[in-house]
């Protein structure tokens, strides 16, 4: 596997999202390829956590692109999100699942609520609970590797036409941009946090 050009990760969250389906999320000795991402555009965004501005919990999202922004969902579950800059603009990317791909064992022990492997990493919270992600790692440059958590080109490139939907779980401050197409997914993955259905559609 090797390490990525920072370029890669560049461009505003609607075109890095895509991009980032089938690079590999190392943490330590655990692994899993991302298979589904959500994308946070900047202030334009009402369901981004920046559309209000730059506070302390969101700082992370307005560093250089490959920044590893985590938050907590509902003050619980970790969530993990790649900032893909250019820095000061706060646009990031959620990872929303990956397939696992290495340290099955320790994320079985993590996660010992999951029903199969396919369930391991499947939604943003389960997937930072079987990687062991947290607060702590907020910040951490995914590009260097710091902290001990990376993202990596294995070779596998993204998919030709990825899924594509609407993003999940989006409350009424949202507004209309709960309907945006804005997640994307590898076609035919079981890891998938929920199935695309009837929201499926072909990317342009």
């Amino acid at each position: 596997m090797r390490a990525l050009d920072p370029e890669r990760l560049a461009g505003g969250a609607v075109a890095v999202a895509p991009r980032l389906l089938n690079l590999v999320l190392v943490s330590g000795p655990t692994a899993g390829r991302v298979v589904e991402v959500e994308a946070y555009s900047a202030a334009d965004d009402a369901a981004s956590h920046a559309f209000r501005g730059r506070t302390r919990r969101n700082a992370a999202m307005y560093g250089p692109p490959g920044t590893l922004y985590v938050y907590l969902s509902h003050g619980v579950h970790a969530c993990a999100n790649v900032v893909c800059g250019p820095e000061g603009t706060a646009a990031a990317v959620l990872v929303r699942a990956l397939e696992p791909v290495a340290g099955l064992e320790q994320m079985r022990k993590r996660r010992p609520t999951a029903r199969s492997d396919d369930e391991l990493c499947a939604g943003p919270g389960r997937l930072c609970a079987a990687l062991a992600i947290g607060l702590e790692l907020d910040g951490a440059d995914l590009v260097e590797g710091d902290r001990g958590i990376q993202l990596l080109d294995d070779g596998t490139t993204p998919p030709a036409t990825p899924l594509v939907g609407r993003r999940v779980g989006l409350g009424t401050r949202a507004g209309a941009d709960a309907e945006l197409p804005w997640r994307f997914g590898v076609p035919g993955s079981t890891s998938l946090s929920r199935p695309f259905g009837e929201q499926q559609m072909t990317r342009a």
